[in-house]
């Protein structure tokens, strides 16, 4: 029996054999560390108190939620729900005036797989659509005409619009409320941006 246990124990030191006891520790106490840091970090970011434990590790742990996209807001409930449909389509105009219509992905006409993938081109569209963050707004203009970019007809112009209806609460579906429409943003390309 004690044969058995030098061997493995000789196994362990070979290079390419099993991990060691202080690695597989080390491993575990890593990976311990991240499930808790996410735990604390998405509870404290998710409760709705501004409790001043909870603010200050919203606070600490904000970059890092908005670097991962793993922030989250109580809009959709309280304390003033948002009272309009929004989605975002962008233009793309070539230079001989051909049109393409560019659509974020809107979660009412996807599968619920579908959805369950591109959950964050609804919160981007929303996000997006906020007056602080129109410095992105060229970027995310250059990032959709490129797909469009041809040799003989490159694309010329982008407009990005967003289109809204008012939610009217207690209203029966005999009620259309109007589309509003706003081109938030329009920009001539330049061959250099299409790269």
């Amino acid at each position: 029996m004690n044969v058995n246990r030098e061997k493995k124990q000789k196994k362990k030191a070979v290079p390419g054999g099993t991990e060691k006891p202080e690695s597989q520790a080390f491993r575990r106490g890593a990976i311990s560390t991240f499930i808790l840091f996410h735990l604390i970090a998405i509870t404290c970011w998710a409760v709705p108190t501004n409790f001043w434990l909870v603010a200050g590790v919203r606070e600490l742990v904000r970059p890092y939620m908005l670097w991962t996209g793993l922030f989250q807001s109580w809009d959709t409930f309280a304390p003033d729900p948002l009272a309009v449909n929004s989605y975002v389509k962008a233009v793309v105009v070539t230079r001989d005036r051909r049109i393409h219509v560019w659509t974020f992905p809107r979660m009412e006409e996807l599968s619920f797989s579908e959805r369950y993938r591109k959950e964050r081109y609804r919160k981007f569209a929303e996000v997006m659509l906020q007056e602080k963050n129109a410095a992105i707004w060229p970027d995310i203009a250059k990032h959709i005409a490129r797909p469009f970019n041809s040799q003989t007809d490159p694309p010329d112009k982008v407009f990005l619009i967003q289109y809204q209806t008012d939610i009217t609460p207690g209203a029966d579906e005999t009620h259309d409320p109007a589309l509003k429409t706003n081109v938030f943003y329009e920009d001539y390309v330049q061959p250099e941006n299409l790269k």
